[in-house]
């Protein structure tokens, strides 16, 4: 069955079933105008009067038809087009001598609009041509993309995605305005923004029956929830200088839902939002008050009131505002600005830290129209402030966000009594760790105790720290602080110089020999300040001085060593910038306080936890480490990973007093993952490892031979993977050392099959740094080629191919893999192999899904090798240039009576029209010529589809 009859034509049938109505690719090219169109011009202009009455009129939509065609293919341009989609651009209307909002899609009233879906959608940009699977327009403008595979295909996401990269890069222009794509091998169902294609930033669409494709489609496409969607929870940011784009995720969107609703509610005016560390809580708040400060119709306009309890994150959540793009907004600086601002009628948002409610008037404010959005709400509203905010403000509406678990103490039972009275649950919405990482929104953590000698001693630990009441509950690094100042026989302990020494050369040893061969980063966090300075003072003897950094805060008072390391904020700015680049320098961070809430760098992997923490403090520090972290080339983080060098983690129910299973679900003993290798080992890889014994020419064709089946590939190709992932983790380690023969083995017979069935040349992107260099160093070279491989086309060549005693289902790998590369390397200088490269692919997939036979494909392949090998004879003879003879070869296959002279006809008319790549009237009327010409040779079924092949050729 083919992805087209299993995948792409039930979404079509699904999304009419809906109320899309179905364009077909025909019509749909008329419609745009040919493939350099970016929209259907006259259902948009249509549409543009329709829904502005005396604002738009058919003198006014050329230009803004104008300004939507010259918007820019890049994430700046598809920003100014969301701006358009959302009704905020505007037009001059010189009868009322005003700027006025154009409504490009009717979101209040959604019947309004029209909703059209179309496939094939053909893209011409400036160099390269990409089709498109699935296409969803609203009033003519393309809002949604799908590229589809089969379920059969193995990888069919990871295919699916790159393709989806590949066409950002290469027609940039399919992208001017559509905002989100889609990917799915029908039983997945993965979404993310446009301009934003990396694996952290797609999601898996969930709903009420897991994989029930039908119902994944209809719920996404459901034309009022795909409207909010569109509207509301695609979101435009700059972060750090650079503008990024984002969409809000499953459960992200059902909280902004449930508190708009809970801020009208005349009788609940509570409410919980418990979503785990990491799993995108600021941004969820940014988007409530934007919602609530927006949609106001038949209401006051509000007072939102976002509460937060650190100065570090005050300014950090500024900057998100402005980033956000919410325009009125203001900052209570100090208790006087705050008191005057809730005395006033202000509407709009204000950012407050909970300390400037000490003491402030009851009754401030009686208004309902106040929500209050209180972020780290199991500690934030503690104590008595919680009561002076409460009775300053009597009527609003108070929302507590929290990331962390709710612990069984007083302070998780106060986070549930002020904001969870409202619901039964206790909570307004929850998601929980274990979701999130089942999601993919975080990744496990695995932890490992450092030697004995390293460790704190256990008593003084106890007796100091874990055993002491103040500590139990504590919700706050300052607060953690000041409980370790008083702990001065413990402190002194962890800062002896003979420990720090050791320490420092543990670290370096270790992140030579297992973070930086993954290519990943690191944090020390140490006790306090002095200890981060006397850590850099020791790193730098085993490590280049550039490899790390501190990060602390000046104190009045600090000696000449301490302020040795003193960054301003540019610097720390920078600095926070270049840790997330894989690239760039430093590879380690050295802090106590600073950066461990709210620095979100997915690239750090490894925690050096030196600084005695508990409960919600430790929660969110090695919270950093979990963030999914994948980039373009492969590199994919595993776990995240926290060395502990106090010894808190021997004691895991008192360094977490929250429930079993949450903590069981957050962290786990490297052991396990030793004990889950061994077992991987002994049991699994029994079925693969003789496959990889005995490496000879028939070894490894006979190993080709037993992975012909695409499903029994796919469970090997899963099985090594979650096996290197591990084995990443793991090495270098002794335990180790009696599974390394057979995960060699393993190794290489996953990089043989990979290359085997792949079209090009094997690429190891797939293989991990470790195992990576493990091949490299024990492998001879060309041992992972496919028996008699090909290095080159020739006719020599596919002669000793053809008498070689190798199987025919090598042979058709090794012709598969030549004529791909052949067509990479040479098709834009010889523009004729193109037409043998789409044949050959096609034939790839049939022979894949068993559509033919072996030797049939056997055949095809050596046919298709041969005119590939042959075409230069071929083309002096017919007495061809080389674009005359690619137009010759791309007509030929559909009409074979098609003539050398008709080809130098048709080259004739590129000729003329020589501007047609970027000359939109050039293209359309040269498109026209060859209608005329090839309707009589290919019928009027295939003259659209010939016709695109020749104006996607590359000429010479």
């Amino acid at each position: 069955m083919s992805e087209r009859s299993a995948v792409q034509s039930p979404m079509l049938k699904y999304a009419q079933e809906i109320d899309w109505d179905y364009v077909k690719p025909s019509d749909a090219l008329a419609m745009r105008g040919g493939d350099t169109g970016l929209y259907f011009t006259g259902i948009l202009e249509a549409q543009l009067i329709r829904l502005n009455p005396g604002i738009v009129d058919l003198s006014r939509t050329p230009d803004i038809l104008r300004r939507l065609n010259l918007l820019k293919p890049t994430i700046e341009g598809n920003k100014e087009a969301h701006s358009w989609i959302r009704g905020e651009q505007s037009v001059f209307v010189p009868e009322e001598s005003r700027e006025r909002n154009v409504k490009v899609i009717d979101f209040e009233h959604p019947e309004n609009n029209l909703y059209h879906v179309t496939d094939e959608w053909w893209q011409k940009g400036t160099v390269f041509s990409n089709r498109a699977d699935v296409v969803f327009l609203i009033n003519g403008i393309p809002i949604a993309i799908a590229e589809l595979k089969n379920a059969t295909k193995q990888d069919g996401i990871a295919l699916g995605v790159d393709q989806i990269r590949r066409y950002h890069k290469e027609t940039p222009e399919m992208f001017v305005a559509t905002q989100v794509f889609e990917v799915s091998q029908l039983l997945d169902f993965y979404y993310g923004v446009t301009w934003s294609t990396a694996r952290k930033n797609l999601f898996n669409w969930h709903d009420e029956q897991p994989g029930n494709y039908e119902n994944k489609v209809k719920a996404f496409f459901s034309r009022c929830r795909f409207l909010r969607l569109v509207r509301d929870y695609v979101i435009f940011m700059t972060e750090d200088d650079e503008l990024k784009k984002k969409i809000l995720r499953q459960h992200q969107t059902r909280a902004v839902e449930k508190v708009i609703q809970r801020a009208t509610d005349t009788t609940k005016r509570r409410g919980l939002i418990w979503h785990t560390q990491g799993s995108g809580k600021t941004l969820t708040m940014l988007t409530v008050a934007s919602k609530l400060l927006r949609e106001t119709k038949g209401t006051e306009k509000p007072t939102v009131l976002m509460l937060i309890d650190r100065n570090e994150l005050e300014g950090q959540l500024i900057k998100n505002i402005e980033g956000y793009g919410i325009k009125t907004h203001g900052l209570a600086d100090s208790k006087k600005e705050l008191q005057r601002i809730l005395a006033s009628d202000y509407r709009g948002l204000v950012v407050s830290m909970i300390h400037k409610f000490d003491d402030i008037p009851a009754n401030i404010n009686t208004r309902e129209s106040v929500v209050v959005l209180v972020d780290e709400a199991h500690r934030t509203t503690g104590g008595n402030l919680g009561n002076y905010l409460m009775a300053a403000l009597p009527n609003a509406t108070y929302i507590g966000f929290t990331g962390t678990p709710i612990d069984r103490l007083s302070q998780g039972q106060g986070t549930f009594k002020v904001f969870g009275s409202d619901d039964e649950e206790g909570y307004l919405d929850k998601y929980s760790i274990a979701e999130s990482i089942t999601d993919g929104t975080t990744v496990k953590l695995n932890y490992a105790l450092a030697p004995s000698d390293l460790t704190v001693d256990k008593e003084v630990l106890e007796k100091r720290f874990l055993s002491l009441a103040e500590a139990e509950g504590v919700s706050d690094v300052e607060e953690l602080n000041a409980i370790l100042d008083r702990a001065v026989e413990l402190k002194e302990m962890m800062k002896s110089s003979d420990r720090i020494e050791k320490i420092a050369r543990f670290v370096a040893e270790h992140f030579l020999a297992n973070v930086e061969p993954m290519g990943f980063k690191a944090f020390l966090v140490a006790v306090d300040r002095e200890a981060c300075a006397l850590y850099k003072k020791a790193l730098d003897k085993h490590l280049p001085p550039d490899y790390s950094r501190v990060v602390y805060s000046p104190s009045h008072g600090d000696r000449e060593e301490m302020k040795a390391y003193y960054i301003n904020e540019d610097e720390e700015k920078k600095l926070r910038k270049d840790f997330i680049r894989k690239a760039e320098l430093p590879k380690i961070i050295i802090v106590t306080e600073k950066l461990l809430t709210g620095f979100d760098a997915p690239i750090l992997y490894c925690m050096y936890l030196d600084k005695p923490m508990r409960d919600h403090v430790l929660l969110q520090a090695i919270a950093r480490v979990n963030r999914p972290y994948e980039d373009d080339k492969g590199l994919v983080k595993p776990f995240g990973f926290v060395l502990d060098f106090v010894g808190i983690f021997e004691k895991l129910e008192k360094a977490l007093a929250f429930d079993s299973d949450i903590v069981a679900s957050v962290i786990q003993n490297i052991d396990v993952l030793k004990q889950l290798f061994a077992t991987m080992m002994q049991e699994q890889a029994s079925a693969y490892v003789p496959l990889a014994k005995g490496w000879d020419d028939k070894a490894k064709e006979r190993a080709i031979a037993h992975f012909e089946d695409k499903e029994r590939r796919g469970v090997f190709f899963k099985f090594f993977r979650q096996l290197q992932n591990v084995y990443e983790v793991i090495s270098p380690d002794a335990f180790l050392r009696p599974f390394m023969d057979d995960y060699l083995g393993l190794a290489e017979l996953y990089a043989l099959i990979r290359n085997a069935y792949s079209d090009r040349i094997y690429i190891d992107r797939e293989v991990s740094n470790k195992t990576r260099e493990l091949l490299q160093n024990q492998t001879v070279t060309g041992q992972l080629e496919v028996p008699g491989a090909i290095h080159t086309l020739g006719a020599e060549e596919l002669s000793k191919l053809k008498q070689s005693d190798t199987s025919d289902t090598t042979k058709i790998l090794n012709l598969r893999k030549i004529l791909t590369a052949t067509v990479v390397d040479d098709g834009l200088s010889k523009p004729f192999l193109i037409s043998i490269g789409d044949r050959a692919q096609k034939l790839a997939e049939a022979y894949e899904n068993r559509q033919i036979e072996t030797q049939q494909a056997l055949l095809d392949f050596e046919r298709l090798a041969r005119e590939a090998v042959e075409a230069e004879a071929e083309r002096q003879r017919l007495g061809l240039d080389e674009n005359a003879f690619a137009i010759y070869k791309t007509v030929v296959t559909d009409s074979p009576g098609f003539a050398a002279d008709e080809s130098k006809a048709l080259n004739t008319l590129f000729e003329q029209h020589s501007d047609y790549r970027w000359n939109d009237d050039q293209k359309s009327k040269l498109r026209t010529e060859l209608y005329k010409v090839l309707r009589p040779k290919v019928g009027t079924g295939k003259m659209i589809e010939v016709t695109n092949r020749l104006l996607n050729i590359q000429r010479v």
